[in-house]
């Protein structure tokens, strides 16, 4: 079985080869129908246009499927140093608001929910997905490389190695998959 886009549909095009054909419709529906059961779908957001486009792609597979999806934020620990004092009320407050004004938008399209964590991003992505039995997590990543990457690290990178189901990577700059965006979905964050 290969996996397309489908154009006039924004779902997912199932080819079938040459021995899969001559399966009758019906058996070969439910052939795809036992192979995909994805009802709880994960998208973490940092409110990037990558992540945005990771929650793109999440909103056609729950719509092919009748799944949630689930966003997560996870706000990092603010480090306190002697003598500076950060408050991190107002951002954290921001960063719910923007978690909340997404899921808003996206609820118009397709069931879905908010969970905000605080700490450190890769661990509460797993976390979270262990926790509500994610069949699938669809994650963006920006890329980097060389020092970046080295100081920064990737929580891409370290989900896909302890993510409890399968994750489906979205690059900033890659060939789509997904051809379309829904018109309604345009949260402000």
């Amino acid at each position: 079985m290969k996996f397309k886009p489908s154009i006039k549909s924004g779902g997912v095009l199932v080819e079938l080869s040459p021995e899969e054909k001559q399966l009758p419709a019906d058996e070969a529906a439910n052939k795809l129908s036992q192979a995909f059961h994805l009802k709880e779908i994960l998208v973490p957001t940092d409110f990037s246009d990558c992540s945005r486009k990771a929650l793109i792609y999440a909103i056609h597979f729950a719509k092919q499927f009748d799944a949630t999806i689930t966003v997560v934020h996870v706000a990092p620990y603010f480090i306190q140093s002697p003598g500076i004092v950060v408050d991190d009320t107002q951002l954290l407050e921001d960063s719910r608001k923007g978690l909340d004004n997404v899921v808003r938008e996206l609820s118009s399209l397709t069931k879905a929910r908010a969970v905000f964590r605080v700490g450190n991003t890769a661990s509460e992505i797993v976390a979270v997905a262990q926790e509500t039995r994610a069949d699938l997590i669809i994650i963006s990543t920006h890329g980097n490389s060389g020092l970046m990457h080295l100081f920064l690290g990737s929580s891409a990178e370290k989900v896909v190695r302890h993510a409890p189901c399968p994750v489906l990577v979205v690059r900033e700059k890659e060939h789509e998959f997904v051809n379309a965006c829904p018109d309604s979905f345009n949260p402000t964050i």
